[in-house]
């Protein structure tokens, strides 16, 4: 793996990441609600809804030529620490990503590539940690993010779902410090909206 800042990426491998673990414990939000998602290309019925489901068995898929693009532009400048991406190599074969940019920036004309991802077949959750130098994670208006290659030279592309997260700022308040919530009353009060 490797990317554009002289720097090793540090992109976790597929299959080993839960998003939802840092959410229930109080340590990042998921901030994908709060933008506007476009894409490159896709085809009929394989939109960017797919990417925003929760369904893990749906998934965008492109129509056209690499590199394929999804664009998440915010209202305002957003924190963003950590993106998650899903795929699965075992049943996406070559339309399963193998080289992935991720960009940023305020709008399409002036994206700076943040890092370089190379994957190889992931299976699962692959987690990609958002730093500017030091800092642990970035302030902006647009995120990009670019399959640059499919496994098997593929020409389209299949991403399962993605999800963004924000760093939570002051304290902390675990969902777990207040009990299993097991019951259906108390599931729709599991998360704050």
């Amino acid at each position: 793996m490797s990317t554009t800042m002289d720097e090793e990426s540090t992109a976790k491998p597929a299959g080993e990441e839960d998003p939802l673990a840092e959410e229930r414990l109080g340590y990042v939000r998921e901030v994908g609600a709060q933008a506007v998602w476009s894409l490159s290309s896709c085809k009929p019925g394989f939109g960017v809804e797919r990417l925003r489901d929760n369904i893990m068995d749906t998934y965008w898929q492109s129509d056209g030529q690499l590199p394929h693009l999804v664009n998440i532009q915010f209202h305002k400048r957003t924190n963003i620490s950590q993106i998650y991406i899903y795929t699965d190599y075992k049943l996406d074969e070559s339309y399963t990503p193998s080289r992935i940019s991720i960009r940023s920036g305020t709008n399409f004309n002036d994206l700076q590539e943040l890092q370089v991802i190379d994957l190889s077949e992931p299976t699962g959750w692959v987690q990609i940690p958002i730093k500017d130098g030091n800092v642990k994670s970035i302030r902006t208006f647009m995120l990009q993010i670019a399959v640059i290659s499919n496994h098997q030279n593929g020409r389209d592309t299949h991403m399962r779902q993605i999800r963004i997260h924000a760093p939570v700022e002051g304290k902390h308040y675990p969902l777990e410090l207040f009990g299993k919530f097991g019951t259906v009353d108390f599931q729709k009060f599991a998360t704050i909206r």
